[in-house]
C-alpha cells in the first residue's frame, strides 16, 4: 500500500524566514570566503544557527554586516574561530 502525504504548507513569515536564513548563509559564505554547506556547518557547529533562530525578528531588520558580526561573536564564544573586523 502505498504512503500518501498531506501536502505541507507553509506561513508567509516561516517562508520569509527561511528565505532570510538562506541568504544570511550565503552572506556569511561570503563574507569569510566559505563554501556554503561549509559556512551552515560553522554556524550550526558553532552555535550561530541556534542565535539567528531565537533572534530572527530582531536580526533581520538590521544589516547582513551587523547580524553577520553580531552571530560571529556568538561563535566565537562557542568555540569558532572566524573572526569578523569591522572596517
Amino acid at each position: 500500500m502505498p504512503i500518501v502525504h498531506k501536502e505541507a504548507t507553509i506561513s508567509r513569515e516561516e517562508l520569509n524566514q527561511i528565505r532570510y536564513i538562506i541568504a544570511f548563509i550565503s552572506e556569511f559564505a561570503r563574507k569569510f570566503n566559505l563554501g556554503q554547506k561549509q559556512a551552515f556547518n560553522y554556524l550550526k557547529r558553532f552555535k550561530g544557527l541556534d542565535y539567528l533562530y531565537s533572534f530572527y525578528d530582531v536580526l533581520h531588520t538590521q544589516s547582513f554586516e551587523d547580524a553577520i558580526h553580531d552571530i560571529s561573536i556568538i561563535c566565537l564564544r562557542n568555540g569558532g574561530k572566524l573572526q569578523n573586523y569591522r572596517q
